[in-house]
């Protein structure tokens, strides 16, 4: 006996709504929202007072800048990204298997399983679906969960980092991710046997951009210890940025040791003698709670747990494969 489908939900809301919601997001002006959408400024603000008037509250405050979502509107707004990105990417599934490629997937990951973790997956898809179309963004967790809320990745390996997005996902722990402090051999602190943190202040560091949660534990270990923070830094997230400062200048950083194993292998990076103390949370799988997987993204998770129990030498994460869509 083949399985009742649940009703659809009644509703008026237009899929030029979800547009307008979604560039009013961007824009913050209903004009430059409007232009985007392809409608006049007056046609907008019919179709953003028809859907308050439906749903019975206010989704957008206006004032003199233009307009900014209320709690509301957020949900809207969240949704529409959501919806929207849907509709995009099963069009790209719909033409991909009409070009002869039945597969098609996002990954969003953090940097620690960039090196090992997903170019191990993406081989093994390599090898078993040679026609499938890998993507994979690198980036901080919560741009990429972000992203994954809106429909843009299918997967994330990461960090749930803000409580008010847990309720929506799903989470699989992989590894915790230590930090070590990196420099070129010819460092001067790489000839001595014991440092400590007040041997580092005046060194100069790269640091991650000020908003990420590496950088605020990294000046929490120079503040809890009474120490004032580095006056000497370059910001940048770019890994090859960082290993090339490494190797040219006098630099310190701190990193995953497992990011620079091949340069440090190489003789071209070392470890120093340290323990910082600064660790991050466990990073893992990540996914949309109740969100069916494209069959692409269904085979890459797979994948990702096959080569987790390889690289971090712990059974496979999750348990059953999920069912594609």
């Amino acid at each position: 006996m083949s399985a009742v489908l649940p009703a659809l939900p009644s509703t008026r809301i237009k899929t030029r709504q979800l547009a307008l919601l979604a560039h009013l997001d961007r824009e913050r002006s209903v004009l430059r929202a409007a232009e985007a959408v392809g409608i006049s400024q007056p046609a907008a603000s019919k179709l953003l007072r028809e859907l308050e008037e439906f749903l019975g509250v206010a989704l957008f405050e206006r004032h003199a800048r233009g307009v900014e979502p209320t709690a509301y509107g957020e949900i809207l707004v969240r949704h529409a990204h959501s919806v929207l990105s849907e509709m995009r990417r099963a069009q790209e599934e719909v033409d991909a298997l009409k070009q002869g490629r039945l597969y098609r997937v996002s990954i969003g990951t953090v940097m620690s399983p960039c090196t090992d973790l997903v170019p191990m997956a993406i081989s093994m898809l390599e090898q078993r679906h040679p026609q499938m179309i890998v993507s994979v963004q690198m980036d901080y967790s919560r741009t990429l969960v972000a992203k994954l809320l809106e429909g843009q990745l299918d997967i994330v390996i990461g960090r749930i980092l803000d409580p008010d997005d847990a309720a929506g996902l799903d989470f699989e722990a992989l590894a915790e991710e230590p930090h070590s402090l990196i420099a070129r051999p010819q460092h001067p602190l790489a000839k001595q046997r014991r440092l400590g943190i007040e041997d580092l202040v005046e060194h100069t560091w790269i640091f991650p951009p000020a908003a990420s949660i590496v950088r605020e534990r990294l000046n929490a270990m120079f503040l809890q210890r009474g120490l004032s923070l580095p006056q000497k830094i370059v910001e940048t997230s770019s890994l090859p940025m960082t290993t090339n400062l490494l190797r040219r200048t006098d630099m310190l950083v701190a990193l995953p040791q497992e990011v620079v194993r091949p340069y440090c292998d190489a003789g071209m990076l070392r470890v120093l003698p340290i323990d910082l103390g600064v660790r991050m949370d466990s990073f893992g799988i990540i996914m949309r709670r109740g969100h069916g997987l494209s069959r692409g993204a269904a085979e890459t998770l797979a994948v990702l747990r096959e080569a987790a129990a390889v690289v971090y030498a712990a059974p496979a994460a999750g348990g059953r494969k999920p069912k594609p869509r």
